[in-house]
């Protein structure tokens, strides 16, 4: 009894002692990245029952002892521990959990995860987006996926970049993947006219991520328009049962070009007086860069304003934006946006209603391009302006000289002004029926409606004597219209241990667009066009997971096309894959992969997008307009008696060349793969290898005479095959509290090649293309048989003793003792080999710092502006004038232009700085401010010798140089 009650004592004295050691520690828990409170965070004592979650707010409060270990855990991020040493508050930032396999991935018409997805399907997320003063939304993901290479056209405001997935499937018809925006699938001709990116309108700080969808089998269910991939771009919507919140940014930016062409100095241009042929009375006194005089450093600035809220069945999210770009020329790039999306739910989360819509008002100044080649031109000794203060000219002796590039620059004498208002609005309806939950309705209305005007003025050439002014007005319409639904029955079959996912639906969809302009220069051009075709398309998809190991999926889809007579109106498209979850077998248990899955896939695409031709199956006359092709029938007869004064002419009708039998071009393609993760999937990656054959092709081929009503035919012929491999390795290289560093690496080899072209199966029938300056309708590149579609067309040029280039002197390849065209081989090519990227994202307390380079291999570029300009003849045999020369010239002394000489395909390997940027946040009481710089396209590393090594055609021709950006970014969460 004494023991017991010494016991008893002895507790009654330590359990207050143990109460007393406790401590209250608060705290808050936020998304680390968009500082956005969370609520429903689990936060326990490891290793007892003790526990708590956050509220609304992200809030959260719990007793601790000394050396015990806080879990942090929330569903889609990843979960810290941290050892409680005596702090009393403790705020917390999750990181979403970027190897999480049951992340949800859109699909197309559906959902899947990561886990169950067998397809090529890859999602960027907004955590992984480049960073700055982005206008264009496809720069955000630039390097970030593999087998997705984005290259943008240049420096001027709003460029967008072209897309290339895989490498595109086609040849004259487009090469650019489907964009599908919440739903609702963009014309691949571009949303708007008038406007620089068709992409422009769409706000990229509102979208939330992007999935592209790469192998046939995952495309297959957009049917007729999936060849060159989808990429699926999902907007933010706000989240349910969230705090109302306030966020304003801020992107103040600097840019100015980062190359410009290497032409002669004032210097080295006065020292070719000793040229005889050289007119020194021509020089001036001065010494003037006129690429320097052209570009400038500009500014620019980004603003968004956000708020948002979300309750139980209710959220919503509004944004107004305001970007203005400026381009080193003067051009500028205006828009003005208002974002809106809201969900609710009704019938106890059975039926969900998102409405999404993206209003904007694109104002576009687009300075005069022209203003690049004449900079490159202009003799460098004359001052831009001459005694009188007038823009210094060579004068109307001189009808083909350059315009002083400043004149074509002046507001006064340039204008060129597009402003486009366009709305992107979806309703979707989700409904889960009463009488059986697994099954749903889904529904999705879209509209993408914009409408522009513009105007232009271009004053009359002053080295023209009587030159004519240009002043045009214009004015378009775009109208794209969707309609589609489906149901999907979903359900755990548990006698037969499968989960089964089926859908079918409908889809219905128009595009409309009409053009009008009225341009008066020394004659009047007025014209209509409307331009109308409509898909109409039915699909279904079966997805089977057999005992959380075996994964099948089938899909198909039949689309109808306008575009095609009716014998050829439908196609009919498929895709079928297969999964293997290893890591799910009994004998994976003790394995050392967190993740191991096998997949392969086959599908079959099309292609139907030919621009604006929409009849081509069909014979058509075209009617003679603004009096440009009228025949004189007879003369007028005003008092019975013929006046030959005043001839009649009647206007004509013109048949058009078409193929009846114009059909769907097809893409088969097949893809194996292997994803795998290590170490909780800290350390995960993915391998895809895919052969793709697309036949029929849609090309613009040459026609024999008298065959069709028109020299160039649009048919199907030819066959181009193209195979590549995907390398993508993800890893969470460190994750503590204070720290944190991750990385990305991905790497794609491609190999594309035409293995047939002609009607006739001629393997030494050839198509010139790749236009370029330097004389008239000449062509550097060449679609033939065997050969890469970007493939140059050159002699192989001869060199002396010392390695330097005898001008003229090519390899005689059939020996027939001269040079011909025969003589020209096919060698090289634009197309990269391989291209890479690479990204790095480190944290440190409240600092963060990420990078991204790119890279490309194996690809070339045609120097256009040193095989034109790089001569004497560029200087001294000009009519009336004399020009400045490329700086090429001193080094090969070239007599004349030597075009077709392969001295000018040059090795374009780089590797780029895209993007670094350096953060702080800082978090006060109720307010979190986020500081940030960011640097774009710091520095190339190449030994390419023109202007910029990653040109999207590989021709370098008066290209407008990229820009070098710097910007600073403030971010107020409130």
């Amino acid at each position: 009894m004494k023991t017991f009650l010494n016991a008893l004592l002895i507790c009654l004295i330590m359990v207050p002692a143990t109460l007393f050691a406790q401590t209250t520690v608060t705290g808050t828990v936020t998304d680390k990245a968009d500082a956005m409170p969370l609520p429903g965070v689990n936060v326990i004592i490891k290793g007892t029952s003790r526990g708590t979650a956050t509220d609304f707010d992200g809030k959260y409060s719990i007793e601790v002892n000394d050396g015990e270990t806080i879990v942090i855990s929330y569903l889609g991020y990843t979960t810290q521990e941290i050892v409680y040493n005596g702090q009393s508050t403790l705020d917390i930032a999750l990181a979403e959990d970027a190897a999480q396999l049951d992340e949800v991935v859109l699909i197309g018409y559906g959902s899947t995860t990561k886990q169950d997805a067998t397809g090529a399907v890859e999602k960027v997320g907004d955590g992984e987006f480049n960073r700055g003063a982005i206008v264009a939304p496809q720069q955000l993901i630039a390097g970030k996926a593999a087998g997705v290479r984005i290259t943008t056209g240049g420096g001027a405001a709003g460029e967008g970049g072209e897309i290339r997935i895989r490498g595109g499937a086609s040849l004259s018809a487009t090469n650019d993947p489907l964009i599908v925006i919440d739903g609702l699938p963009i014309d691949q001709r571009g949303g708007a006219q008038g406007t620089a990116n068709a992409l422009n309108a769409v706000n990229p700080a509102d979208i939330e991520d992007f999935v592209v969808l790469k192998d046939a089998s995952a495309t297959a269910i957009y049917g007729s328009r999936a060849s060159n991939g989808v990429i699926l771009i999902t907007t933010k919507k706000g989240r349910a049962n969230q705090p109302f919140k306030v966020e304003y940014g801020l992107q103040a930016s600097t840019r100015t070009v980062a190359n410009t062409v290497d032409v002669l100095s004032a210097a080295e241009y006065r020292a070719l007086a000793s040229d005889a042929r050289f007119d020194s009375s021509t020089l001036g006194n001065a010494s003037t860069d006129w690429q320097d005089e052209i570009y400038k450093t500009v500014n620019g600035a980004i603003h968004n304003l956000t708020v948002s809220k979300g309750y139980e069945n209710f959220n919503f999210r509004v944004n107004l934006n305001h970007a203005s770009q400026q381009d080193p020329l003067g051009g500028l790039n205006e828009r003005t946006g208002a974002n809106m999306a809201f969900v609710q739910r009704l019938l106890d989360n059975d039926l969900k209603l998102t409405l999404t819509s993206n209003l904007s008002q694109v104002e576009n100044d687009f300075a005069n391009t022209g203003a690049i080649g004449s900079a490159i031109s202009f003799d460098p000794t004359q001052s831009p302006f001459d005694e009188n203060g007038e823009y210094t000219q060579y004068g109307t002796s001189a009808n083909l000289a350059p315009v002083n590039p400043l004149f074509l620059l002046d507001p006064a004498n340039d204008v060129d002004r597009q402003t486009s208002k366009r709305a992107i609005t979806n309703f979707n309806i989700d409904y889960k029926f009463w009488f059986l939950k697994d099954l749903r309705l889904n529904l999705n209305a879209g509209i993408d409606y914009a409408e522009n005007d513009g105007y232009r003025f271009e004053a009359a050439n002053p080295n023209v004597l009587g030159g004519a002014e240009t002043n045009e007005v214009s004015s378009g319409l775009n109208r794209n219209t969707s309609l589609d639904f489906y149901l999907n029955y979903k359900k755990n079959i548990e006698s037969i241990n499968t989960v089964v996912d089926i859908t079918a639906g409908h889809a219905f969809q128009e595009f409309y667009i009409e053009g009008f302009f009225d341009r008066q220069t020394n004659t009047r051009i007025t014209q209509t066009d409307i331009n109308r075709n409509a898909l109409e398309s039915y699909f279904a998809r079966a997805s089977f997971d057999i005992a959380d190991r075996y994964l099948v999926s089938a899909s198909y889809r039949r689309d109808g096309s306008s575009r095609f007579s009716e014998d050829n109106r439908w196609g009919d498209f498929a895709g079928v894959s297969v999964g293997w979850k290893i890591t799910n077998e009994s004998w994976m248990e003790n394995s050392f992969f967190s993740n191991l899955k096998l997949r392969a896939g086959w599908g079959q695409t099309g292609q139907q997008e030919l621009n604006d031709l929409n009849y081509g199956y069909l014979g058509i006359y075209t009617p003679s307009r603004n009096d440009a092709a009228n025949v004189q029938f007879g003369y007028a007869q005003p008092n019975g008696q013929i006046d030959l004064t005043q001839p009649i002419f009647i206007n004509t009708l013109r048949p058009e060349g078409f193929d009846e039998n114009l059909t769907w071009e097809k893409t088969d393609q097949y893809n194996v793969a292997l994803d795998f993760g290590f170490f909780n999937n800290r350390l995960n990656g993915t391998v895809d290898a895919y052969y793709r054959e697309t036949e029929d092709l849609l090309s613009t081929i040459p026609t024999a005479a008298g065959s069709n009503l028109t020299d160039l035919l649009t048919t199907n012929v030819g066959q181009v095959t193209s195979r590549g491999l995907e390398f993508t390795l993800n890893g969470v290289i460190a994750q503590q509290e204070d720290f944190g560093w991750d990385a990305n690496f991905n790497i794609t080899f491609q190999e594309q090649e035409i293995t047939s072209l002609s009607l006739n199966n001629d393997p030494n029938y050839f198509i010139l293309t790749g236009g370029i300056s330097g004389g008239v309708g000449n062509n550097i590149q060449i679609l033939r048989e065997g050969y890469d579609p970007t493939t140059f067309f050159v002699w192989r040029q001869v060199y002396d003793d010392n390695g330097n280039p005898i001008e003229g002197a090519y390899v005689d390849v059939n020996g027939d003792n001269q040079i011909t065209e025969a003589d020209r081989q096919p060698y090289k090519k634009a197309t990269p080999d391989a291209f890479i990227g690479f990204t790095n994202n480190f944290r440190y307390k409240n600092l963060d710092l990420n990078f991204t380079f790119r890279g490309s291999f194996g690809n070339y570029v045609y120097n256009n502006s040193a095989s034109d300009r790089g001569n004497i003849n560029a200087v001294v045999n000009q009519p009336g004038y004399q020009a400045n020369a490329h700086a090429s010239f001193l080094d090969t002394g070239f007599e004349n232009q030597n075009l077709f000489s392969d001295l000018y395909i040059e090795r374009a390997d780089f590797v780029r700085l895209d993007n670094i940027s350096l953060g702080y946040t800082i978090p006060f009481e109720k307010i979190t401010l986020r500081a940030s710089l960011t640097a774009t396209n710091l520095f190339v590393i190449t030994e390419y010798d023109g202007l910029d090594p990653e040109i999207g055609n590989g021709i370098e021709n008066s290209f407008y140089p990229r820009t070098r950006d710097v910007v600073l970014g403030l971010n107020f969460t409130f």
